[in-house]
C-alpha cells in the first residue's frame, strides 16, 4: 500500500467537501416538490444572517486552502496544523450531527449522510496523524521516483 499521504488527503478533503455541498442540497430538495424546508428562524434580510454566511463560507474554504497546500508542501509545521484542522472539522462534524439528533424532526437521509461525513471525518484524522509522523521526504530531484518504506 502506497504511502502517499498528500493524495489520500487531497482525495478525502474532496469527498468530505462534496459530501457537504449535498448535504446542503439535500435540505433544499423539497423545495424541488413544492413542500417546505425546515426553518431555523425567520430573517428579514440577508444582513441580519451575513455572519452566518461568513461562517458557512469560511467552513467550505478552510478545505479548499488545505487541498492547495497539501498538493504543494510537505512541511513539518504546515503537517501539524493540517491535523488540527481536521480534528477541528471533526469536532464540528460531531457537534452537528448531535444538534441534529435533537432537532424536533429528525430526518434520517440527513443524519445518515452526517454520519458518513463524520466517518470521513475520522479516516481524515488518521490520515493526517500518519503524514504528521511520517519522515519528510527529501528534495533532491524531483524525476526520482519516491520509495515507499518497508
Amino acid at each position: 500500500m502506497s504511502n502517499n499521504y498528500q493524495e489520500k488527503i487531497i482525495a478525502l478533503w474532496i469527498v468530505f467537501l462534496l459530501g457537504t455541498l449535498f448535504h446542503t442540497q439535500l435540505a433544499l430538495m423539497p423545495i424541488f416538490h413544492g413542500l417546505s424546508v425546515i426553518e431555523s428562524e425567520k430573517a428579514n434580510s440577508l444582513d441580519e444572517i451575513s455572519g452566518i454566511m461568513w461562517l458557512m463560507l469560511g467552513f467550505f474554504v478552510l478545505p479548499m486552502l488545505a487541498i492547495i497546500a497539501t498538493a504543494f508542501t510537505d512541511a513539518r509545521r504546515y503537517r501539524v496544523i493540517h491535523f488540527a484542522l481536521t480534528v477541528f472539522y471533526t469536532v464540528l462534524n460531531l457537534s452537528h450531527l448531535v444538534l441534529d439528533l435533537l432537532l424536533p424532526q429528525v430526518i434520517w437521509y440527513q443524519i445518515t449522510l452526517m454520519l458518513l461525513l463524520f466517518l470521513i471525518g475520522l479516516l481524515l484524522n488518521l490520515v493526517a496523524y500518519q503524514w504528521m509522523k511520517a519522515p519528510r521526504r527529501t528534495n533532491n530531484s524531483f524525476s526520482e521516483p519516491l520509495t515507499t518504506q518497508r
